[in-house]
């Protein structure tokens, strides 16, 4: 079985408070994207796990795919399997990538070996794997709270908008991203605003992050910057970073993004 874990965008992030276990709550309105990964999972003699294209970090053994796999299996009897993962979406960029291609790996085994998990079965799953994972499980565009993993359905029309990501090959670190940010109240009323004019949203949907990273990687802010003089709409960070996104009501300009990592498609 192949599938294709997408990536998502934030529509503004503000961080709320800080909570007793450490973590943030936050406010964002998450998007999901078609820029992929592609998964394949077998049925296999023995449990492995490999990968190809961007190189992931870390030990093979403790990918989320595998941790996925690991979490149904202590609960039915899951038979081994081989997992392979080819990875394209950046690494560390704020797109939620590997969240995805764990939610990803949940739904896979709940088909492959029909265990007839729910929606909000899977959810519980996904939850414990990583903050963004639980979303991806509907992979629908939900108003986010909590940790980023408690959804309110949200009123949003996007329908023919183009969309371009640009990964600028800056890996920016949750600290990084968390340094000088102090907890509020979220200063947007979300429904109110998402059902205005995309062009408005500029002066009053902000992504709390960019304050404590565009001084630190002034190529994030000038492309933010780019965005607007090429038409774009709407442009802003994505999550922790890097990856920067503009929305155009019409077709990106070409060249735009060149040198860089990018991703352009519709919304």
């Amino acid at each position: 079985m192949i599938s294709f874990p997408n990536a998502k965008i934030n529509l503004g992030l503000y961080i709320t408070e800080k909570r007793p276990d450490r973590f943030h709550n936050l406010e964002s309105v998450f998007v999901p994207v078609g820029w992929t990964d592609v998964l394949e999972i077998l049925p296999a003699e023995e449990t492995s796990f490999r990968s190809s294209g961007i190189p992931i970090p870390g030990d093979a053994s403790t990918n989320l795919c595998l941790k996925a796999y690991e979490s149904l299996k202590k609960d039915f009897s899951l038979p081994p399997v081989w997992i392979h993962l080819h990875k394209v979406v950046p690494i560390g960029a704020g797109l939620g990538g590997g969240s995805s291609d764990a939610a990803f790996t949940l739904k896979m085994l709940n088909e492959l070996f029909d265990l007839k998990l729910t929606n909000d079965q899977l959810e519980a799953y996904a939850r414990p794997l990583g903050s963004d994972c639980a979303f991806f499980i509907r992979n629908e565009a939900k108003f986010c709270s909590g940790k980023g993993d408690e959804f309110s359905e949200i009123m949003l029309n996007l329908a023919g908008k183009s969309i371009i990501l640009i990964y600028p090959n800056i890996h920016s670190s949750t600290a990084e991203a968390y340094a000088g940010i102090t907890p509020k109240a979220a200063p947007t009323d979300w429904q109110e605003v998402l059902q205005q004019s995309v062009d408005t949203w500029k002066d009053v949907i902000h992504n709390d992050f960019e304050t404590s990273l565009f001084p630190l990687y002034p190529t994030l802010e000038q492309l933010k910057q780019q965005l607007y003089e090429a038409g774009a709409s709407y442009a802003s960070m994505s999550g922790s970073g890097s990856t920067v996104f503009g929305i155009f009501d019409n077709d990106i300009p070409d060249g735009l993004g060149m040198g860089y990592t990018c991703w352009k498609g519709k919304l």
